[in-house]
């Protein structure tokens, strides 16, 4: 749950609102209905986009989803999981009222165990469950993501380093650069992947 948090939290305040719905959602879904964590991870992905919705300036879309983010979020404690709910709930109070405020200043940063968390704060498994939510709201290959991941976590485990573990962490850390990133890795895979298929049956007894 925590890596999760941190993970949503990096990407928030990275700007990529949507891409935050996407860390959150899964675990989400795996939670029973009603439970205080289940409150909180709908209540954050409804938050998340109610601010994305204000910025596209869908003010029926934000209006409606801060005010239900509200209800999830109501009751649970003013810091549940390291994640301060108050500036939340005042900032969606504040939406819910009057959404075009998004115009006239930024939503609030988003914080856990009091750090407004940022893609440089992640460890390597929060970035990678960061790089899945990105890979799938900008719709990259999940395959090709999924297989970068993996060969970057063989990496972690072998030495701490390595070009998919640094490719990786640049995918969720680099905006500006994502495209070129992204381009790299897709090279990479698929190099590692000939290479795979060069061996694969060798050592397999003849027929």
């Amino acid at each position: 749950m925590e890596k999760v948090l941190q993970a949503g939290v990096a990407v928030y305040n990275a700007g990529e609102h949507h891409a935050a719905h996407d860390v959150w959602e899964e675990r989400w879904l795996e939670l029973e209905s009603g439970t205080d964590d289940e409150r909180l991870l709908h209540g954050l992905i409804q938050f998340t986009a109610a601010v994305h919705h204000a910025r596209n300036r869908n003010w029926v879309g934000a209006t409606g989803l801060a005010e239900s983010a509200r209800e999830y979020l109501e009751g649970l404690p003013e810091d549940y999981h390291g994640i301060a709910l108050a500036p939340v709930r005042g900032y969606l109070a504040g939406l819910a009222a009057d959404p075009e405020r998004i115009e006239r200043g930024s939503p609030p940063m988003l914080t856990h165990a009091g750090v407004a968390v940022t893609p440089e704060d992640l460890d390597a498994e929060a970035t990678f469950t960061a790089a899945r939510a990105l890979a799938e709201a900008f719709g990259l290959d999940d395959e090709v993501i999924g297989r970068a991941i993996g060969y970057a976590r063989e990496e972690l485990e072998e030495s701490g380093r390595g070009p998919f573990l640094a490719l990786v962490f640049d995918l969720v850390r680099e905006e500006r650069h994502r495209g070129l990133v992204t381009r790299r890795l897709e090279e990479r895979v698929a190099r590692r992947r000939s290479r795979e298929r060069d061996v694969e049956g060798l050592f397999d007894p003849g027929e």
